[in-house]
């Protein structure tokens, strides 16, 4: 079998799958497990999928710059903040995470809401600047430009001196066994900083970005107490979501 056909079996059955170990698809390809790490790491190279131990994992999808992102699947982004709406209630202090579902969420607030929203994304911070019954307590850092958000020593140390109501949580990768992942160290910890300071933590995401993982792990899937995600995703994709306790939402 070819170098190309090899690796183009190999993301089949990452498609199909989910996922992929080496030990078995030497044995299927008929190939060393050496010849299988060194196709693994290519792929990986190429952003075709993330390594972890033993084989690998559908990549984020998550990789667009923020301008990009917010041209993408816009429908389905204001269908899952209207979702997550829902889950509000009049005097809550809420975190409000960086990235276009989360900006989402900012720009569809009920005009008579009162609450106070806590942000490190300017463009959140920005669309909830006229509305009349918000107070924005906005959280500085280093501005990392891919997302839009602020990250830092200065961004974690101020989220881990506040005790919210709820954080919604934008998403960029989660797996049943890896867990919720970010594509930047510095964001990941900021993420695990949200999530240790509120009652309750709602994960905002699209279908595409369930069962994939990124390089930097925030924590287990056990920090979740909600997830809300398309009307189109099937049951058999989030099972293993609802399996851990987690209540599940469909926008």
């Amino acid at each position: 079998m070819l170098t190309a056909e090899r690796r183009r079996s190999i993301m089949q059955t990452l498609q199909r799958d989910g996922k992929v170990l080496a030990s078995e698809l030497s044995k299927d390809l008929q190939v060393s497990e050496d010849t299988i790490r060194r196709d693994l790491r290519e792929l990986a190279t190429a952003g075709e999928l993330q390594r972890v131990h033993g084989g690998a994992l559908p990549h984020s999808t998550a990789t667009a710059s923020f301008t990009v992102r917010q041209q993408q699947a816009t429908g389905a982004k204001v269908a899952i903040a209207q979702a997550a709406i829902r889950l509000i209630r009049q005097d809550q202090v809420i975190i409000l995470d960086g990235g276009t579902t989360p900006l989402q969420v900012a720009q569809n607030l009920p005009y008579d809401l009162r609450a106070t929203v806590i942000t490190h994304s300017p463009p959140v911070a920005l669309a909830l600047a006229e509305h009349p019954e918000i107070e924005v307590i906005v959280i500085g850092g280093r501005l990392y430009k891919h997302d839009l958000v602020t990250v830092g020593t200065v961004t974690t140390e101020a989220y881990r001196n506040i005790r919210a109501d709820l954080c919604f949580l934008g998403i960029g990768s989660v797996h049943p066994e890896v867990g919720i992942s970010t594509l930047d160290l510095e964001e990941a910890y900021v993420k695990r900083a949200m999530i240790a300071s509120a009652a309750e933590v709602v994960a905002l995401t699209s279908a595409e970005k369930l069962g994939t993982a990124a390089p930097y792990i925030v924590g287990p899937l056990s920090d979740l107490t909600h997830l809300v995600t398309e009307r189109s995703t099937t049951d058999e994709m989030l099972a293993p979501y609802r399996a851990l306790g987690i209540t599940i939402v469909r926008a």
